[in-house]
């Protein structure tokens, strides 16, 4: 016998199905409650309601737990490789040797741009945030794709999700050279995905490029780190657009669009700006006593989900030692971030209100040391979320009980009246 709750309207009751997951809470289906009872459930943010089922991400706030389908974030970080994690996340089983040679292939040689494609950066201004070309490139993406936009046809929709795994580097690494002033750089075959970004962002023809094994692998590991983070803002985004029917280069500018806030992709920048506020080890109490008196926020500590250490800010912070260690970085900034990091461990006040470092808190360290501006922290983001987003998208595509979105509301307004014309109004 399934289980149920009963709500109690008046004299009415209704009997509201209960629904257990693999993990996680359960879930009281309110799909029929509308219609039985002519009542609709009120949750804005939708942080107690279910808009999907999924078997891709799972969080454990409370526990500090992150799975990607059952695999801890940690080992994934530690031991597997960005493309392997895409693979993972798209197919749902980590690929045998064959599969992988084969989609590290289809991925590797779908990273070119059409040629046409570099004079549409030239439209942008110079000092145009990248972000805001990126929203722009990705959507365009689709007048010279169009050859894989039938969303119902499943080899269509596995080469629209190759494309955009493949070719979100390279339109990052433009948007990045074009607002320095560089020359674009072609990928080649031959390198990783992370070391071909890597290169498309930092060579330049007057020298040859020399990859980083330290760097390289720190890279993969941030974007393993970002790959997907269950029904977030940019990922329900994703799928709400893709619920129309919506071609899937679409809703991924809609997913970049939504990640560009700075309440959801920015936090990294923030952290890095607060961390640059604060200046010394010196300044530290000062600023802290401001965070208690609310004077200032503590960016970089605390998160929505995680009651707990988030599981990524553990290896993100091995992963920043590692980049300073091999750079020869004595940044001030990370002893900043250490004595902070200190602080919020050991005193009560954080403690209580569990603000534990996340991994926002040491990926913009990271990302400046490894030579990136404050501005493409959102759009290295977007580049590794990627794959969550198509994922996720895919996903729906693949429930045959998907529906296009149509949230509800408590109407608040003004009830029905008559218009008056215009000399009538006082």
């Amino acid at each position: 016998m399934t289980d149920k709750a009963t709500l109690t309207i008046g004299e009415k009751s209704y009997d509201l199905p209960i629904l257990k997951g693999s993990t996680g809470p359960d879930v009281v289906d309110v799909r029929k409650f509308y219609g039985d009872s002519d009542h609709f459930t009120f949750d804005p943010g939708f942080t107690s309601t279910a808009s999907c089922e999924s078997k891709i991400t799972y969080i454990d706030g409370d526990a500090g737990i992150l799975l990607h389908r059952g695999y801890p974030i940690d080992q994934l970080a530690e031991k597997s490789s960005f493309l392997e994690v895409c693979h993972l996340l798209l197919n749902g089983e980590l690929p045998s040797a064959d599969e992988f040679a084969k989609f590290e292939h289809n991925i590797t040689y779908h990273t070119m741009l059409h040629a046409q494609f570099d004079s549409f950066f030239q439209g942008f201004r110079r000092d145009a945030h990248p972000m805001a070309i990126m929203t722009g490139a990705v959507g365009a993406l689709s007048a010279f794709y169009a050859d894989s936009l039938n969303v119902d046809d499943p080899k269509q929709r596995e080469i629209s999700a190759h494309r955009l795994i493949a070719k979100m580097p390279t339109i990052a690494a433009r948007a990045f050279q074009y607002s320095v002033g560089r020359p674009f750089v072609s990928p080649r075959n031959e390198l990783s995905y992370s070391e071909n970004f890597l290169r498309m962002c930092f060579s330049v023809p007057a020298e040859d490029w020399v990859p980083n094994p330290v760097l390289t692998r720190a890279m993969d590991r941030i974007f393993i780190l970002h790959a997907d983070h269950e029904q977030n803002a940019s990922t329900s985004t994703v799928r709400l657009a893709g619920s129309s029917g919506a071609h899937p280069f679409a809703c991924i500018a809609a997913g970049i669009a939504c990640l560009w806030g700075p309440s959801h992709g920015g936090a990294n920048q923030e952290a890095l700006e607060m961390l640059e506020e604060i200046g010394t080890v010196e300044n530290i109490p000062a600023y802290v006593q401001g965070v208690k008196d609310k004077k200032y926020k503590l960016m970089g500590f605390g998160h929505r989900v995680y009651k707990n250490f988030d599981p990524r800010a553990k290896v993100m912070q091995k992963t920043c030692h590692e980049v300073l260690g091999q750079l020869g970085i004595n940044d001030p900034l990370l002893e900043v971030a250490m004595e902070l990091e200190k602080i919020a461990l050991s005193d009560p006040y954080f403690i209580e209100r569990k603000l534990y470092p996340n991994i926002d808190f040491y990926s913009g360290i990271t990302l400046r040391a490894m030579g990136f501006p404050t501005n493409m922290f959102t759009v290295l983001f977007a580049l590794a979320r990627t794959v969550g987003w198509i994922s996720q998208w895919k996903e729906m595509f693949e429930d045959p009980s998907r529906k296009i979105g149509r949230p509800r509301q408590l109407y608040t307004g003004a009830t029905q009246r008559d218009y008056k014309p215009l000399d009538q109004r006082g």
